[in-house]
């Protein structure tokens, strides 16, 4: 097993269930389920704060074209955030090679930089429902990255995500004041980018058994610093899903989160609305539900099954006590 530390493996035999943590108070020992349901909840928490300071900044007169520049003041909040976090808590302990380390960071620079610089292209809840269709490019990295092969209800998830994306897509043409294809085309690259690194990221995490700091490396200043703290606590809860969860289901979680911001961005900054952007989103959720009911059919199935007994124990009670109250009144 030394061997095996010293290479950065951990051997099958040798194999230790990962340390999960939310916001540094360790819940390993908690049961999978509370796990889940808080990290899942954080996540919602700090990216909904993410998505109003994100949108709020390209509000602000003139930012249109500073979304690398954006990028770059958060990859530094991150960077500081991360190390500081590896250096006085964790300690410094490097498993991963650099190899890897300058994919994860090529592609974390694309998707992030494209993304950001799209909002200043793009309606907002377009942009959100794009990211929310990374399922699609995550399930292709999936297989063409770590071999993974998925079932016929996570394609035809993708398919539905796929054309309630062409539908949202042919709303905002119509409607929005900014329509403009350069935006389509920077969100595209970045969904690709952002697929690739959740493979990327889970692979090495798994192989190399690496925590999650050791994967990060005046109005508007002050918006963005916001920006990156909310950002990086939320990229650190979405990587300690992806470790406990894997990548698809980590997609799934955040996706459901940009739902929600959706709502919050029609509710708290006006915009052009059309009835097709309601019928667009609810087939990207129908998608989204059936990829979380896929991952979990076996406790799904069980749970339904629990719900129909109850319902059908309840009925035969109800129709026992009319015949009873029938009876009494003929005798």
């Amino acid at each position: 097993m030394g061997s095996d530390l010293k290479n950065g493996h951990l051997s099958n035999h040798d194999y230790l269930p990962p340390q999960v943590k939310l916001l540094n108070f360790d819940i390993t020992s908690w049961p999978k389920l509370p796990q889940f349901l808080a990290i899942s909840l954080a996540v919602f928490f700090f990216y909904i704060i993410f998505g109003y300071v994100q949108e709020l900044i390209f509000r602000l007169p003139g930012m249109q074209p500073y979304g690398w520049y954006l990028t770059l003041i958060q990859f530094i909040i991150y960077s500081i955030l991360s190390y500081s976090e590896m250096y006085f808590i964790n300690g410094v302990d490097r498993r991963i090679p650099w190899k890897v380390y300058f994919q994860i960071s090529f592609y974390t620079v694309a998707t992030m930089g494209l993304s950001n610089a799209s909002v200043g292209y793009l309606n907002y809840p377009t942009q959100v429902i794009f990211k929310c269709c990374k399922l699609v490019p995550v399930l292709i990295g999936g297989i063409l990255i770590q071999g993974k092969k998925y079932g016929i209800i996570d394609l035809f998830a993708a398919i539905l995500m796929s054309f309630g994306l062409a539908l949202f897509t042919l709303a905002d043409s119509k409607v929005s004041p900014n329509f403009n294809p350069k935006g389509y085309l920077m969100i595209s690259l970045a969904l690709v980018a952002d697929a690739i690194i959740g493979n990327v990221q889970e692979k090495a995490m798994k192989t190399y058994n690496a925590s999650n700091e050791e994967v990060h490396p005046v109005e508007t200043y002050g918006n963005t610093l916001i920006l990156g703290t909310v950002g990086y606590f939320g990229v650190n809860l979405v990587l300690t899903l992806v470790r406990i969860s894997g990548a698809l289901v980590a997609v799934t979680v955040t996706t459901m989160r940009k739902a929600i911001t959706i709502i919050f961005s029609f509710y708290l900054f006006s915009k052009p609305f059309t009835q097709q952007y309601i019928w667009a989103g609810l087939i990207v959720l129908l998608a989204i539900y059936l990829n979380i009911y896929n991952k979990n059919k076996q406790s799904f199935d069980s749970s339904y099954e629990k719900i129909l007994t109850k319902l059908e124990l309840n009925l035969k009670k109800y129709l026992f006590k009319n015949d009873e109250k029938k009876i009494l009144l003929e005798v």
